[in-house]
């Protein structure tokens, strides 16, 4: 299996498992995260992910390089086939999962690691991890939704360095650049992130999916639409058990 899944209480933590590979995303791989995430989806119990990798030296180090020439190999159709719609599919799906789902980068978050890292909602990083955009030494723009997140995230110009030049950033870089949401000792890495995860899933889990469905779906939108997706989100949530409990609480204190 090249990812494991744990489960301690109400967080379930992902590691993808090919450490000597530094956690390449070969087809195999990536069609099982998906599946697990549709595992995790269905589950009632989980409230939150956590994403890492296998070791200490990578928490993904990008596509699966021999599996992307083959696809490169076989045409422009195939290629968009088997390498785009599948890092699509999976960047995709991180970004609009219902659950939050928090990055644990414990190394290396190369190409595809770090379109993972920015499709994610929340993220943390080992002191020692490192940011990269590489494709372009193998002669492409990044596949897997990175040309257009990246620089969401980071600016153009900032994005655009990064995309061009293909040079890594440091933990603490992507920190400041709002990559990721912080970065401590790698012997803590786990810990924060599942610190992370409980300072979330304390709230009803209806407020938690509304609110990242409203930031997802609204963040590029013209204001006036942002706030309509705002609304909706809103109204959505206050049948429900969570607003009642919350005011409840709130007005007994």
């Amino acid at each position: 299996m090249t990812v494991r899944t744990e489960r301690d209480d109400h967080v379930v933590t992902i590691t993808i498992d090919r450490e000597a590979k530094l956690n390449a995303l070969d087809y195999p791989t990536i069609d099982t995260l998906l599946a697990e995430l549709d595992r995790v989806e269905a589950d009632d119990r989980v409230r939150a992910v956590v994403l890492t990798g296998a070791g200490r030296r990578a928490f993904s180090a990008g596509a699966d390089i021999p599996s992307l020439a083959g696809s490169i190999a076989g045409g422009p159709e195939r290629a968009l086939r088997e390498i785009v719609r599948r890092g699509h599919a999976l960047t995709r799906r991180i970004e609009e999962f219902p659950k939050p789902v928090i990055v644990a980068v414990n190394g290396l978050a190369y190409g595809g690691g770090c379109e993972i890292t920015e499709a994610a909602p929340l993220a943390i990083a080992a002191e020692h991890a490192s940011f990269a955009k590489p494709e372009i030494s193998l002669g492409f723009p990044p596949p897997f939704g990175g040309s257009q997140r990246l620089p969401r995230h980071v600016g153009r110009k900032l994005g655009l360095e990064m995309i061009l030049t293909g040079d890594p950033i440091p933990a603490a870089r992507a920190a400041g650049l709002g990559l990721v949401n912080g970065v401590v000792p790698a012997d803590r890495l786990l810990d924060a992130a599942h610190d992370l995860a409980d300072r979330v899933v304390r709230h009803a889990p209806t407020a938690v999916t509304a609110c990242l469905r409203a930031v997802t779906r609204g963040i590029n939108l013209p204001i006036d639409e942002g706030l309509a997706v705002e609304a909706a989100w809103f109204a959505a949530t206050v049948p429900t058990d969570g607003v009642r409990d919350g005011l409840r609480r709130f007005l007994e204190r």
